[in-house]
Formats: C-alpha cells, structure tokens, sequence
C-alpha cells in the first residue's frame, strides 16, 4: 500500500512539474517581439542585449528605430510590443496621452535607477565659471548663443525651447540646435578639441561620461526634472503584454542595469561594434547577469532558458 502510495505521489509530482513548465512557456503568438529602440546609445546597448536573449530563447526579436513618438503610437496601435528606453522626466510629455488613453503599460520598477540628464559643458567651460543655468546668458558670445539638443521632438529639447521662449535664465535670444545623439557628440567634440565653449545636453549612462572631462550644470530649478535632472529608465508594454506573454515580461522585469554597467556596455558600440556582439561578449563574461537576467524565464517552448541562451552564445 505504501509503495503504491509513493508510485502516486511520484505521478502526480511529475505532472504538476510538467504542468508548471507548460505555464512557463509562451503561446506562439509571442514568438515574434516587435521592439521600439530609439537612437540612444544607452537604449540601443540595453535593446541589444534584451535581442540576443530573446533569440537564445526561441525567440524572433525585430527591431524598429524612431523616435519615441512614433514607437508609443506603435505599441498603441499593436504594430510593437516593447520598448526598453522610456526615460523619465524627459520623456514624460510624450508619454503622457498614451498612459491617460491606457494604451500603454510603464513597468512599475525602474529598469535603470541612477541615471541623469541636464545641460553639461566641457570641465574648461565650468572652469571659466559657466557652472550653473542662470550663467550660460553671461557666455552668450563664447557659446555663438547656441544650446545644443538632441534629435527633434525630444523631451530635452522641448524643455529648452521652453527655456528659450519663456526667456527663462535670460536665454531669450539663443537657438536650440537640435540633431541626433551622434551629431550633437560631433559638434560638441569639435568644440573641444578647439577648446571653444559649448553647452549641450548629457547624460548619463554614457561613454561621454568617460571620454571627455566634462561637468553637469546645477541650478536648473527642475527643468529637466527635481534634483539637477536625476533620471530613471523604464521599460513600456502593450498594457495586456504581461498577460499575453508572461515569459517574455518576466525577462524584461528581470532586466536591470546600473550606469556603469551600460556606459561599459556602451563604449564598444560606439567604437563600431554591433550591440548583438557587444551583449553576447558581455554575457559570456558576466554569467551573473545571465543567471539573474534569466531567473524564472524558460525557452519559447518552456525548456531551460539559461541551458539554452548558454548554448547560443557558444563560437
């Protein structure tokens, strides 16, 4: 009696575990992830990584750049899935009309919590006394009364113009130059290398934090948000995506970084190599994060992720 006892708890142990495992999987319907990437190097390095898991896993991970504009509205209109760089404050404005219409979904903890993002100048600009908002008016002429923004339509650059047009700190009179993160970093590396003056937005996590002495503007009386432009990084769902697909959101709960973390993550792409290459270099010599990236996460089908994305990134 005992021994059939044991016989049918051993059944009933297995079927549960097999029932587990078929939970854990995604339908088929979520084999293919749409993901929004702007062209933020942070974001790009972050979505790369986020890329070579998802394909490790069973997964058919395409990428769609824009700007964040356009990929709320896709995720509003089920043409992507997720995105990896909601930044806030700057973002929040854009943002804004797709959670109040509840057509998108922020997850509630942050996948970057020490990030920031304000003006900056050179560490010779600061030197010469440009350290805080209320002084860029005094080097209007050294600056050639420009304000150097990122890509058109970006927070940041809302939040300058804003500056400009309200005449706030005396700006009145200067011009948003506005361009994507690799021209505004060509422009403001110009101006170094002639030792000219230059105020633009940074941000970190960047490599910009690495090659280049430079110093964050304090004073800004929270236009880029409370505390001297202070930032977290969140990632955005389709509101029903945790339902729909809970392995693939359970990956991207997991997901979590520190600036250090991307800024390293980031220098080789900026030197030309491919975020993929990048990620799956990163994940053979960090297998902790592959560990606690994947904790809980099963493949497609519900087999061992971290047996399987270990496999994936073999020569």
């Amino acid at each position: 009696m005992k021994r059939l006892f044991n016989r049918c708890l051993l059944i009933l142990t297995g079927t549960a575990l097999l029932s587990a495992n078929a939970m854990a999987a995604d339908p088929a319907v979520c084999k293919t992830v749409r993901m929004g990437v702007v062209s933020w190097t942070d974001v790009v390095a972050t979505s790369g990584v986020a890329d070579v898991l998802l394909t490790g896993l069973g997964y058919d991970s395409k990428q769609t750049s824009a700007v964040q504009q356009i990929i709320f509205a896709g995720i509003r209109d089920k043409r992507l899935d997720i995105f990896l760089g909601y930044w806030k404050p700057a973002m929040d404005n854009n943002i804004a009309p797709f959670l109040a219409a509840r057509q998108v979904k922020v997850f509630a903890t942050p996948s970057l919590s020490d990030a920031q993002a304000t003006l900056a100048v050179p560490q010779y600009v600061s030197d010469a006394g440009l350290k805080t908002f209320a002084d860029i008016a005094r080097f209007k002429q050294q600056l050639g009364g420009k304000i150097y923004g990122i890509e058109p339509g970006s927070g940041a650059n809302t939040d300058i113009q804003k500056m400009i047009d309200s005449n706030h700190f005396g700006l009145g009179g200067f011009k948003l130059i506005a361009s994507g993160e690799a021209g505004m970093l060509a422009a403001v590396q110009r101006a170094v290398n002639r030792k000219e003056f230059v105020v633009f937005v940074g941000w970190t996590p960047h490599p910009m934090n690495i090659n280049m002495k430079m110093a964050y503007l304090t004073g800004s009386e929270d236009v880029f948000g409370p505390n001297e432009g202070a930032a977290t990084v969140s990632t955005v769902t389709a509101p029903d995506y945790a339902e729909r697909c809970p392995n693939v959101n359970r990956l991207l709960e997991n997901l979590t970084f520190t600036a250090a973390q991307e800024s390293q993550l980031m220098v080789p792409i900026m030197d030309r190599k491919t975020p993929q290459d990048v990620a799956r270099q990163w994940l053979r010599d960090n297998p902790e994060d592959l560990q606690r990236w994947l904790a809980g996460v099963t493949t497609l089908d519900g087999k061992d992720g971290v047996a399987a994305v270990q496999a994936s990134l073999k020569p």
